[in-house]
Protein backbone atom coordinates (compact mmCIF):
# COMPACT_ATOMS: atom_id res chain seq x y z
CA UNK A 1 0.00 0.00 0.00
CA UNK A 2 1.35 3.38 -0.90
CA UNK A 3 1.86 5.84 1.84
CA UNK A 4 -0.73 8.59 2.12
CA UNK A 5 0.29 11.89 0.63
CA UNK A 6 0.96 14.36 3.37
CA UNK A 7 -1.22 17.43 3.36
CA UNK A 8 0.67 20.58 2.46
CA UNK A 9 1.80 22.55 5.46
CA UNK A 10 -0.14 25.74 6.05
CA UNK A 11 1.69 28.83 4.88
CA UNK A 12 3.88 30.32 7.53
CA UNK A 13 2.50 33.46 9.06
CA UNK A 14 4.21 36.52 7.67
CA UNK A 15 6.58 38.01 10.24
CA UNK A 16 5.23 41.20 11.83
CA UNK A 17 8.26 43.22 10.69
CA UNK A 18 7.70 42.27 7.04
CA UNK A 19 4.05 43.23 7.28
CA UNK A 20 5.02 46.51 8.90
CA UNK A 21 7.51 47.27 6.13
CA UNK A 22 4.84 46.57 3.53
CA UNK A 23 2.46 48.91 5.35
CA UNK A 24 5.11 51.64 5.51
CA UNK A 25 5.89 51.23 1.81
CA UNK A 26 2.17 51.44 0.97
CA UNK A 27 1.77 54.56 3.09
CA UNK A 28 4.81 56.16 1.45
CA UNK A 29 3.38 55.36 -1.98
CA UNK A 30 0.05 56.93 -1.05
CA UNK A 31 1.81 60.07 0.23
CA UNK A 32 3.78 60.41 -3.02
CA UNK A 33 0.62 60.03 -5.08
CA UNK A 34 -1.23 62.53 -2.88
CA UNK A 35 1.60 65.03 -3.20
CA UNK A 36 1.45 64.81 -6.99
CA UNK A 37 -2.33 65.14 -6.97
CA UNK A 38 -2.36 68.16 -4.66
CA UNK A 39 0.32 69.90 -6.74
CA UNK A 40 -1.43 69.18 -10.04
CA UNK A 41 -4.78 70.51 -8.87
CA UNK A 42 -3.25 73.28 -6.78
CA UNK A 43 -6.21 73.05 -4.45
CA UNK A 44 -6.69 71.03 -1.29
CA UNK A 45 -10.48 71.14 -1.44
CA UNK A 46 -10.56 70.22 -5.12
CA UNK A 47 -8.33 67.19 -4.64
CA UNK A 48 -10.57 64.33 -3.58
CA UNK A 49 -9.63 60.98 -2.11
CA UNK A 50 -10.91 59.48 -5.36
CA UNK A 51 -8.39 61.53 -7.37
CA UNK A 52 -5.58 60.49 -5.04
CA UNK A 53 -6.64 56.85 -5.32
CA UNK A 54 -6.49 57.11 -9.11
CA UNK A 55 -2.99 58.59 -8.91
CA UNK A 56 -1.80 55.78 -6.64
CA UNK A 57 -3.64 52.99 -8.45
CA UNK A 58 -5.43 51.71 -5.36
CA UNK A 59 -8.90 51.88 -3.90
CA UNK A 60 -10.18 54.64 -1.68
CA UNK A 61 -10.70 52.06 1.07
CA UNK A 62 -6.97 51.29 1.17
CA UNK A 63 -6.22 54.98 1.64
CA UNK A 64 -8.66 55.22 4.54
CA UNK A 65 -6.92 52.26 6.21
CA UNK A 66 -3.79 54.40 6.44
CA UNK A 67 -5.21 57.89 6.85
CA UNK A 68 -8.21 58.91 8.91
CA UNK A 69 -9.09 61.91 6.74
CA UNK A 70 -8.03 63.96 3.74
CA UNK A 71 -6.83 66.67 6.12
CA UNK A 72 -4.38 64.23 7.70
CA UNK A 73 -3.25 63.07 4.29
CA UNK A 74 -2.71 66.66 3.12
CA UNK A 75 -0.71 67.57 6.20
CA UNK A 76 1.55 64.52 6.00
CA UNK A 77 1.97 64.71 2.21
CA UNK A 78 2.51 68.45 1.83
CA UNK A 79 3.15 70.23 5.13
CA UNK A 80 5.44 67.71 6.83
CA UNK A 81 8.05 67.72 4.02
CA UNK A 82 8.23 71.53 4.25
CA UNK A 83 8.64 71.39 8.01
CA UNK A 84 11.33 68.74 7.74
CA UNK A 85 13.28 70.76 5.17
CA UNK A 86 13.30 73.85 7.37
CA UNK A 87 14.18 71.79 10.46
CA UNK A 88 17.25 70.41 8.68
CA UNK A 89 18.45 73.92 7.89
CA UNK A 90 18.01 75.03 11.48
CA UNK A 91 19.89 71.98 12.77
CA UNK A 92 22.80 72.71 10.42
CA UNK A 93 22.98 76.31 11.63
CA UNK A 94 22.95 75.29 15.29
CA UNK A 95 26.04 73.12 14.72
CA UNK A 96 27.94 75.73 12.73
CA UNK A 97 30.96 75.95 15.07
CA UNK A 98 30.77 72.55 16.71
CA UNK A 99 34.00 71.26 15.14
CA UNK A 100 36.10 74.41 15.16
CA UNK A 101 35.70 78.06 16.13
CA UNK A 102 34.39 80.56 13.62
CA UNK A 103 36.75 83.01 11.95
CA UNK A 104 35.62 85.83 9.65
CA UNK A 105 36.55 83.63 6.69
CA UNK A 106 34.63 80.64 8.04
CA UNK A 107 31.70 82.88 8.94
CA UNK A 108 31.45 84.02 5.31
CA UNK A 109 31.89 80.45 4.08
CA UNK A 110 29.17 79.26 6.45
CA UNK A 111 26.75 81.96 5.33
CA UNK A 112 27.45 81.02 1.71
CA UNK A 113 26.68 77.39 2.50
CA UNK A 114 23.49 78.37 4.32
CA UNK A 115 22.24 80.41 1.37
CA UNK A 116 23.15 77.66 -1.06
CA UNK A 117 21.23 75.10 0.98
CA UNK A 118 18.26 77.40 1.56
CA UNK A 119 17.91 78.32 -2.10
CA UNK A 120 18.20 74.69 -3.24
CA UNK A 121 15.66 73.55 -0.66
CA UNK A 122 13.17 76.30 -1.47
CA UNK A 123 13.52 75.69 -5.20
CA UNK A 124 12.81 72.00 -4.68
CA UNK A 125 9.69 72.59 -2.59
CA UNK A 126 8.31 75.67 -4.38
CA UNK A 127 5.17 73.86 -5.62
CA UNK A 128 4.45 72.61 -2.12
CA UNK A 129 5.26 75.95 -0.53
CA UNK A 130 2.93 77.78 -2.89
CA UNK A 131 0.20 75.22 -2.29
CA UNK A 132 0.44 75.57 1.48
CA UNK A 133 0.92 79.33 1.81
CA UNK A 134 -1.45 80.43 -0.95
CA UNK A 135 -4.06 77.69 -0.79
CA UNK A 136 -6.53 77.12 2.02
CA UNK A 137 -6.15 80.13 4.38
CA UNK A 138 -6.63 77.99 7.48
CA UNK A 139 -3.87 75.61 6.40
CA UNK A 140 -1.66 78.57 5.44
CA UNK A 141 -2.13 80.26 8.81
CA UNK A 142 -1.50 77.04 10.71
CA UNK A 143 1.66 76.22 8.76
CA UNK A 144 3.04 79.75 8.94
CA UNK A 145 2.39 80.21 12.65
CA UNK A 146 3.16 76.72 13.92
CA UNK A 147 5.92 75.63 11.55
CA UNK A 148 7.48 78.37 9.43
CA UNK A 149 7.54 81.12 12.06
CA UNK A 150 8.70 78.65 14.69
CA UNK A 151 11.52 77.53 12.40
CA UNK A 152 12.65 81.12 11.77
CA UNK A 153 12.59 81.76 15.52
CA UNK A 154 14.70 78.65 16.10
CA UNK A 155 17.12 79.84 13.42
CA UNK A 156 17.33 83.22 15.16
CA UNK A 157 17.94 81.56 18.52
CA UNK A 158 20.71 79.41 17.03
CA UNK A 159 22.39 82.56 15.73
CA UNK A 160 21.93 84.27 19.09
CA UNK A 161 23.67 81.37 20.83
CA UNK A 162 26.57 81.48 18.38
CA UNK A 163 27.01 85.20 18.89
CA UNK A 164 26.83 84.78 22.67
CA UNK A 165 29.65 82.21 22.59
CA UNK A 166 31.88 84.86 21.04
CA UNK A 167 30.74 87.71 23.25
CA UNK A 168 28.80 89.67 20.66
CA UNK A 169 25.28 90.95 21.33
CA UNK A 170 22.77 90.09 18.61
CA UNK A 171 20.08 92.76 18.82
CA UNK A 172 17.58 91.51 16.25
CA UNK A 173 18.23 87.89 15.23
CA UNK A 174 14.51 87.41 14.63
CA UNK A 175 14.54 90.06 11.89
CA UNK A 176 17.83 88.77 10.48
CA UNK A 177 16.45 85.24 10.23
CA UNK A 178 13.38 86.47 8.39
CA UNK A 179 15.50 88.59 6.06
CA UNK A 180 17.72 85.65 5.15
CA UNK A 181 14.72 83.36 4.63
CA UNK A 182 13.04 85.99 2.46
CA UNK A 183 16.15 86.57 0.36
CA UNK A 184 16.61 82.83 -0.15
CA UNK A 185 12.97 82.39 -1.17
CA UNK A 186 13.13 85.19 -3.76
CA UNK A 187 16.40 83.86 -5.16
CA UNK A 188 14.85 80.39 -5.39
CA UNK A 189 12.02 81.91 -7.43
CA UNK A 190 14.55 83.75 -9.57
CA UNK A 191 16.53 80.55 -10.11
CA UNK A 192 13.40 78.58 -10.97
CA UNK A 193 11.57 81.08 -13.17
CA UNK A 194 14.09 83.75 -14.15
CA UNK A 195 16.48 83.90 -17.04
CA UNK A 196 20.23 84.13 -16.84
CA UNK A 197 20.37 83.53 -13.08
CA UNK A 198 24.03 83.25 -12.04
CA UNK A 199 23.68 81.18 -8.89
CA UNK A 200 27.32 81.17 -7.87
CA UNK A 201 27.84 84.92 -8.30
CA UNK A 202 24.52 85.76 -6.65
CA UNK A 203 25.13 83.59 -3.60
CA UNK A 204 28.65 84.96 -3.22
CA UNK A 205 27.48 88.58 -3.33
CA UNK A 206 24.46 88.10 -1.08
CA UNK A 207 26.49 86.16 1.49
CA UNK A 208 29.11 88.89 1.71
CA UNK A 209 26.41 91.54 1.89
CA UNK A 210 24.64 89.69 4.70
CA UNK A 211 27.78 89.23 6.79
CA UNK A 212 29.19 92.72 6.30
CA UNK A 213 25.98 94.70 5.92
CA UNK A 214 24.23 95.75 2.76
CA UNK A 215 25.01 99.47 2.89
CA UNK A 216 28.11 101.45 3.91
CA UNK A 217 27.89 104.07 6.63
CA UNK A 218 27.30 107.37 4.84
CA UNK A 219 29.03 110.58 5.86
CA UNK A 220 27.05 113.78 5.39
CA UNK A 221 30.04 115.91 4.42
CA UNK A 222 30.80 113.61 1.48
CA UNK A 223 27.47 114.27 -0.20
CA UNK A 224 27.86 115.68 -3.71
CA UNK A 225 26.27 119.06 -4.25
Amino acid sequence: MSEPIAAPAPPAEEPPRRRRLKAEARKSSILSAARRAFIETGDMNGTTIKVIAEHSGISEGVIYRHFASKDQLFYEAVVEPLKQAVDELVAATAAVDRDQPLTPERQLKTMTGLYRQLISTFEEILPLLGLVLFGDPHVARRFYQEDFTAAMDRLAEAWREVEARYGYPFESPDISARAVMGIALVLALESHHGRGFDRQRTISLISEGTVRGFFPLLEADRRSR
